[in-house]
């Protein structure tokens, strides 16, 4: 039985800076481009802040919350749960399911996810919202692509993949 891929996705400054006032800290259209593409047709599990920082559903993907609020107080089309076991359970029909933040929900997911795609912000940011630092002695990093800055871009970056140890 092939084992499942749970993925870590997330944008993060120098200083492990990934967001302030429930809103990302820069605009990296290629990042945003990279995150559909990779999280397209999976799940997403997030924390509550993170979905109400969305403008609406992201098309072609499941929505996992979770949250201490009920279900009704959520439109529809999204799964609320109370904890990552439960938030893991419901994305258990999918081969890949993505975490995608905050803070603590990445702090959580750090134990049982197996593969992280880091895009690495190559600037120190004030912020409120951290992700947590990367243990390498837990992680290898198998995959590096630099990014410039440009007209659209203005903060160079690094796309990382890392994969847990066994």
């Amino acid at each position: 039985m092939k084992k499942k891929t749970i993925t870590i996705i997330v944008a993060a400054a120098e200083n492990n800076a990934i967001g302030k006032n429930n809103n990302l800290i820069w605009n990296l259209p290629n990042d945003l481009k990279r995150f559909k593409e990779l999280t397209s047709g999976h799940s997403i599990i997030m924390g509550r802040k993170t979905f109400d920082s969305f403008p609406g559903l992201l098309p072609n993907r499941r929505h996992i919350i979770i949250s201490n609020k009920s279900n009704d107080s959520f439109q529809e089309n999204v799964i609320v749960v109370n904890n990552i076991d439960d938030a893991l359970k419901a994305a258990e029909d999918d081969e890949n399911p993505f975490i995608i933040g905050g803070g603590q929900i990445y702090k959580l997911a750090m134990d049982f996810s197996n593969k992280i795609e880091l895009t690495r912000v190559h600037e120190k940011f004030e912020a409120d919202t951290f992700f947590p630092e990367i243990d390498e002695t837990k992680w290898k990093l198998v995959n590096s692509e630099k990014q410039e800055t440009d007209e659209n871009h203005k903060y160079s970056f690094t796309y990382e993949t890392y994969i847990k140890n066994n």
